[in-house]
């Protein structure tokens, strides 16, 4: 007699395989490559990224700070622009521009542009 169980598991199997996001040994070289740069696109070695915050210095460092806690959220790198340019912005509320590295308690923060969101730094 038969009780279906021995056909219902390689369906099962069979299923399971298609949804997987492995590809097939057997797929189109051409759509790997396709697939290949669509992930590089989506998730880049260095995405760039925006911070919004409070420019201060510390230790002759510049920082970016939260405007709510005044906890330092990244330590400040100038990409493509003088450190001394970050002196007009301190303790003004920007949103800056660039790529994060982490780097221990605080990530280094190489920025590449600053927009003035407020010349004083306040909460909310």
């Amino acid at each position: 007699m038969y009780r279906g169980v021995p056909i219902a598991l390689p369906v099962l199997f069979f299923a399971w395989n298609l949804s997987s996001p492995c590809p097939s040994p057997l797929a189109d070289p051409a759509s790997l490559q396709l697939q290949q740069k669509s992930t590089a696109k989506t998730n880049p070695k260095s995405p760039a990224a925006a911070l919004k915050g409070c420019v201060d210095e510390q230790e002759g460092h510049y920082v970016l700070m939260s405007a709510e806690t005044l906890v330092v959220l990244a330590n400040l790198e100038a990409d493509g622009f003088p450190m001394e340019g970050f002196a007009k912005h301190l303790g003004h509320k920007v949103i800056v521009r660039g790529t994060s590295i982490p780097n221990g308690n605080h990530p280094v923060f190489k920025v590449r542009s600053v927009e003035t969101v407020s010349d004083t730094c306040a909460p909310g």
